[in-house]
């Protein structure tokens, strides 16, 4: 019960930083946001992922390929922001 819990609540914080980072992008600019927001985006995939994973099909599915991709997804999302932006404000 209390996994489930964390996995719950890792997805929703991680879902929230995707809709702030993004948001703020929206008003600002600042590309480093976008690039943030979408790797956000990928790690909130990825709890969910991990939430179905373990806890609702345990035996069943093996999601170990797809929850490690979206990670290094929204790990090379980030990394290309860094990257590729720059000093801008």
């Amino acid at each position: 019960m209390i996994p489930a819990i964390v996995y719950i609540l890792c997805a929703i914080t991680s879902a929230i930083c995707t809709v702030l980072l993004l948001a703020r992008f929206r008003r600002g600019g600042a590309r480093l946001l976008f690039w943030s927001g979408l790797c956000f985006l990928a790690f909130t995939v990825n709890n969910v992922l991990l939430f179905i994973d373990l806890i609702l099909f345990p035996e069943t599915v093996d999601l170990m390929i797809w929850r490690s991709l979206t990670v290094l997804i929204g790990l090379m999302l980030l990394i290309y922001g860094l990257t590729r932006t720059g000093n801008e404000p």
